[in-house]
């Protein structure tokens, strides 16, 4: 995992294919995440099996005023632990608390395919897919 900066965390988060974890130093807890986006609209599932890739249950939206919302297919109530983790670092997007550091998976946050430039690495995005943002 790879830890960004606060404007490459904002780009990469509402990138439209983001996979990020959220570490609290504070507590030692921390969680996974995968944000995909439909025009207008993303969609939060957390990781809660051991398949980094399939093992993901939904928990809530967002849309572009970046305030968590639960809907009737939300896994969890608003009172989980994952929920109010996502709901804090949505709340303070682009001004992140030095206690909660954010790390992405080494692909792409757009288009979901591995990085492999130091650079993208870096950012969380491909060269192509940073110029679209």
């Amino acid at each position: 995992m790879y830890k960004m900066s606060q404007e490459d965390i904002k780009a990469y988060t509402l990138a439209g294919k983001a996979v990020l974890t959220l570490e609290s130093t504070k507590t030692g807890k921390r969680y996974t995440y995968k944000i995909k986006s439909k025009p207008g609209v993303w969609f939060v599932s957390l990781l809660t099996g051991s398949n980094n890739d399939c093992d993901y249950t939904y928990i809530a939206f967002f849309r572009e005023d970046l305030q968590l919302r639960l809907s009737n297919k939300s896994a969890m109530p608003e009172s989980a632990k994952p929920v109010q983790a996502f709901k804090f670092f949505l709340d303070r997007l682009g001004d992140l608390p030095d206690s909660l550091n954010v790390y992405h998976s080494g692909k792409c946050g757009r288009c979901g395919r591995t990085l492999t430039v130091p650079e993208s690495i870096k950012i969380g995005l491909g060269a192509t897919c940073a110029s679209k943002s």
